[in-house]
């Protein structure tokens, strides 16, 4: 820890040291409320305004300090701009380069004071996290609610930088104007995509970016591998070490992500025709869909602590897996065994190495990339959702050699299996092991996500372990009270990372990692539960739904089951490119809960004839709402969750992956169980559960609405 405090100092902007939110004091004052209340001196509404108070003078300070740093600035780029006009009549080119890094020279100032603005908003959003997690989520609510959505808000100067965006617009302008063929003057508004853009105008864009929580496709697409995109903030672009990557090996890896989500979609279409044909009801498909999930409960705590020792060992022993597991399905019709078919779907969910896959990225992959890579993942997710059913809907044919029988429901399970002997094949010819330090002394000190501390880079255009990171030494205003902190003297009791070194550990049990959780984390995962539980119903009774009601075949199952999946990539776009930036994370978060409830009501049967329009309407809107819920979803679990779950073997990742599981598991029981009642109940009886749970996520979330700030 003494590496990264040193670290954090060298960082901190001595002659501002003043005007930073004073963190250290404030912590101390939510310790003596919780004595205070404890022993009855104070009772909670005293401290809910004695300490709204404290907190409007800590932001006016900061907002008085920003306003007078902009109008500085403002004045800095006046007496540039006509130094400019000058030029203009009388141009010289060693004039004209002297301008130029004279902008660049105000842009690198403003790129320190989008730097302090961050540092303070981290600051705020961790006291409120730390006072909430003290006396419950009830205060940011009244906080966020009677001071950000006020028309005089000073909350909103922090956290929205108003006024900011002028500035950075004039320097972007002008450095284009300048470095375009040396003063030929050229607008940005008239040409306005760049060949070659200034370092500083790219550092600029990504803080702006970062502190307005706008957002493009490809950052919005990362968010649902909930893979920490950026470290601590610094002002110094500094190069990364790429030792432990390997481009090959990340590719290497999103395949085995592909190729995953193909084996586990392609015997949807046909798993109730192969349950069919062993003797079983058509409903068992829920249980032969669902083993798989039920496996990968296990396989994704022995992987993700596989990880933190090897990758490519993990990588092989899936390999094998998942190819015996793919020869058990396919054998189980000349075996007419339901019972090998269900294991063979077991050891496929006990080869799931996602939680590798993920850490890979997370610990491997150099922070400039990292956005590119995490998008890379889900659009391979997605994209082998979308291959699997659609390959299900090729394999119609029959046929015979020797004693085996290659048929519609046996075929997933023997391509897959030639599918990974040559994947297990390129990887132990490829995949180049990264290097694993051995002694704990020898290595630098780690981040959250695994790169060394001396490895910072400009931040990119999320926030998310710098909410809980970057502010342990920018916000303590004396040497000594630095110090204090190091050494833990005055850490927290109450489990924070605030607290001594050994409490900002990883967590190292589920027990220790639930210990974690807070109000808004709970309701974060149960809608992950919620939208993972509905998406699965609406998936794996597909083809029994569809056939009952409307005669479908195998293939015309596959085609709406791939047209489901191929809606991923474009809703992204949408919602990643346009949506987030008119609307904040939590607005579209309780927007799409309400639109996937709305698809669970119009999926209902309630009148006859049940037509093929509404099951495929419905089936469209619950599926689509459901993908942006999971973008939205986990951005937000990534900002309020611990420090201590976004690393080691216990990370958020891990917790996500669980609840998402968890909830495949149930609703494929509840396909199977609700099976027994008849086919003509099954489309119901399966949907009720998703209403009321998607009810009770919308009730959760309209609780712990003003928290998720």
């Amino acid at each position: 820890m003494v590496a990264f405090g040193k670290k954090l100092k060298e960082r901190k902007i001595e002659e501002w040291q003043g005007y930073y939110i004073n963190y250290k004091l404030m912590k101390k004052k939510v310790k003596q409320y919780a004595h205070q209340i404890e022993v009855g001196t104070q009772d909670r509404r005293h401290v809910l305004k004695d300490f709204s108070k404290m907190l409007d003078n800590q932001i006016e300070k900061i907002v008085l300090f920003l306003l007078e740093q902009q109008g500085l600035l403002a004045s800095r780029i006046a007496q540039l701009n006509e130094r400019e006009e000058a030029l203009e009549k009388q141009p010289e080119i060693s004039q004209i380069s002297q301008l130029r890094e004279d902008y660049r020279a105000v842009g690198r100032d403003l790129l320190k004071l989008l730097f302090f603005i961050e540092i303070n908003a981290i600051g705020l959003r961790k006291i409120l996290k730390k006072f909430d997690k003290r006396f419950g989520y009830r205060f940011t609510d009244y906080y966020v609610k009677t001071r950000a959505n006020h028309p005089y808000s000073l909350l909103q100067q922090v956290f929205k930088h108003v006024g900011l965006g002028a500035v950075i617009g004039a320097i972007s302008r002008n450095l284009h104007k300048l470095q375009e063929h040396q003063g030929s003057y050229l607008s940005i508004y008239d040409q306005p995509v760049l060949t070659v853009q200034d370092p500083v105008v790219d550092s600029l864009k990504a803080a702006v970016d970062r502190l307005s929580h706008s957002t493009n496709f490809l950052n919005f697409l990362a968010q649902h591998a909930l893979i920490m995109q950026e470290e601590l903030p610094t002002p110094v672009e500094e190069h990364l070490d790429d030792k432990r990557y390997n481009f090959m090996s990340l590719l290497l890896n999103l395949l085995n992500t592909f190729l995953y989500m193909v084996n586990t979609y392609i015997v949807v279409p046909t798993a109730d025709d192969y349950a069919t044909l062993l003797g079983a009801p058509a409903t068992v498909c829920g249980v032969v869909i669902g083993a798989m999930a039920v496996a990968q409960l296990f396989s994704s705590v022995y992987f993700s602590a596989w990880s933190n020792k090897s990758y490519f060992k993990p990588l092989v022993f899936s390999s094998i897996v998942l190819f015996m597991g793919n020869a058990m399905y396919a054998l189980a019709l000349d075996a007419d065994s339901i019972t090998l078919l269900l294991f063979g779907r077991l050891f496929c969910g006990l080869g799931s190495a996602r939680a590798v896959n993920r850490r890979y990225i997370s610990d491997c992959v150099p922070l400039r990339i990292r956005m590119q890579a995490s998008a890379g993942f889900v659009s391979a997710s997605a994209l082998g959702m979308a291959c699997g059913p659609a390959l299900a809907g090729l394999l119609q044919t029959k046929f015979k050699i020797y004693k085996l029988t290659f048929s519609q429901v046996t075929l997933p399970g023997w391509v897959m299996a030639i599918a990974w002997l040559l994947y297990l094949v390129l990887l132990w010819i490829t995949f180049r092991e990264p290097l694993h330090e051995t002694e704990e002394h020898d290595k630098p000190q780690e981040s959250s996500t695994g790169m060394p501390s001396s490895s910072v880079p400009l931040p990119g255009p999320r926030e998310n372990d710098a909410l809980e990171k970057g502010l342990r030494q920018p916000l303590i205003l004396s040497s000594e009270a630095n110090e204090e902190d190091e050494n833990g003297d005055d850490g927290d009791c109450d489990g924070s990372d605030e607290a001594p070194e050994d409490s900002r550990q990883p967590a190292t049990s589920f027990l220790a990692a639930y210990r974690l959780l807070t109000p808004s984390v709970k309701v974060q995962l149960l809608i992950y539960f919620m939208l993972k539980y509905a998406m699965e119903i609406l998936l794996s009774e597909s083809s029994v739904v569809t056939t009952y009601y409307f005669g479908w075949s195998t293939s015309a199952v596959a085609i709406f089951l791939a047209s489901l999946g191929l809606t991923v990539l474009p809703v992204n776009i949408i919602v990643g490119s346009y949506i987030s930036n008119m609307f904040e994370d939590r607005q579209i978060l309780l927007a799409s809960e309400i639109v996937v409830c709305i698809g669970i009501l119009l999926s209902f049967k309630i009148i006859s004839p049940y037509t093929v329009p509404q099951y495929v309407c419905s089936g469209l809107i619950m599926f689509v709402s459901a993908e942006v819920l999971e973008g939205v979803n986990l951005s937000l679990l990534s900002r309020v969750m611990s420090s201590r779950l976004s690393r080691g073997t216990y990370n958020g990742g891990l917790l996500s992956t669980e609840a998402g599981t968890i909830a495949r598991v149930i609703a494929d029981g509840t396909i199977t169980l609700a099976g027994y009642l008849g086919r003509n109940m099954l489309l119901n009886v399966t949907l009720l559960p998703s209403l009321l749970i998607c009810i009770a996520s919308i009730v959760a979330t309209c609780f712990t609405y003003n928290s998720l700030y």
